[in-house]
């Protein structure tokens, strides 16, 4: 065991998870301090994007901080106890925020959450937006609005612990095998971060209507199949050493259940429906099941796309790779 590289190995990744864990830290803080003084923050102080970012920063921070204990407690399932005691961080804290942090709005009605807050167009958009049956508010707010949310946030704290966990074993045993696999799920892992916050900020430019632009559907699409890919490339990280049909059903299977669970949240968020990416059948609803061809598409996109990356890494059986 090369003790003396996995020690700053452990240390450069926690002060890398801090330093990029900087700003959603900082903000969650500045939050709480002004609820502490205040009760509540002004809606106009409040930035939506502190939740799940927050929640999530404090878990990886923990669970990265975790990894020498875990991994010397067992080799075998330390990924796992990160995961669970990480996930039960996220879940802690983000339950804290939801409950604890009250948002002040000057408008005809409060706000109930933080999800509702995302979803919300103030009064003087009822002249201008074209109102359509599936508008959330009319609906109102719906605790299921937060399943895809809570999705988003556990597989992005899984499959970067799954980065930080494997390559601090492959430095541990020296044992390189999942490196190719490691590198591509961080790959993916940071990609899908990355449009996680494009879309915090942006929304992905949609405006509120049910039938959003061109660039709108493609980012979404994208969005939903990366994340069935990241969630994917994680399951097929630990499958290298099975038989060759369970390392290629696995993986893709999975991908296309969390795209598929993605897609049930946007039903919950807009009422039973979806966004609509067009006109014409390729675009439209298929009856009861909502779902139009394109989405029924890329949720298969996203088993296939991961069936051919994690071809790319597969290794053989029990064999060490050299870690250059």
């Amino acid at each position: 065991m090369n003790t003396s590289n996995y020690r700053k190995y452990w240390l450069l990744s926690l002060v890398l998870v801090i330093a990029i864990s900087s700003y959603p830290l900082y903000m969650g803080f500045s939050v709480f301090l002004q609820v502490a003084r205040l009760g509540a923050v002004a809606e106009e102080n409040y930035p939506k994007y502190i939740i799940p970012y927050t929640p999530i920063a404090l878990s990886l921070i923990f669970g990265v901080a975790m990894m020498p204990l875990l991994q010397k407690i067992s080799r075998k399932l330390d990924l796992l106890y990160g995961a669970v005691l990480s996930s039960a961080v996220f879940f802690l804290v983000e339950r804290l925020m939801e409950t604890k942090i009250l948002v002040k709005t000057t408008e005809l009605f409060p706000l109930e959450s933080w999800q509702m807050s995302l979803c919300y167009v103030p009064p003087e958009g009822y002249r201008t937006r074209t109102w359509q049956a599936v508008d959330v508010l009319l609906g109102g707010y719906s605790p299921g609005f937060k399943f895809h949310f809570y999705l988003i946030s556990v597989v992005i704290i899984l499959s970067l612990l799954n980065c930080f966990y494997g390559f601090g074993k492959m430095i541990r045993n020296d044992d390189w095998k999942r490196k190719k696999a490691l590198k591509i799920q961080g790959a993916a892992s940071v990609l899908f971060l990355g449009m996680c916050i494009w879309a915090c900020f942006t929304a992905f430019y949609r405006t509120g209507e049910i039938t959003v632009s061109p660039l709108s559907s493609i980012l979404m699409i994208v969005f939903f199949i990366l994340l069935g890919v990241t969630a994917g490339v994680f399951t097929g990280s630990f499958v290298l050493e099975k038989r060759k049909i369970l390392f290629d059903v696995i993986p893709a299977v999975t991908a296309i259940l969390v795209t598929t669970a993605m897609y049930v949240g946007e039903m919950i968020l807009l009422s039973k429906n979806l966004y609509r990416f067009g006109k014409g059948f390729l675009f439209e609803g298929l009856g009861k099941l909502v779902l139009a061809p394109i989405d029924i598409l890329a949720i298969f996109a996203s088993g296939a796309i991961t069936f051919l990356v994690c071809r790319v890494f597969r290794t053989e059986k029990g064999r060490k790779q050299d870690p250059c």
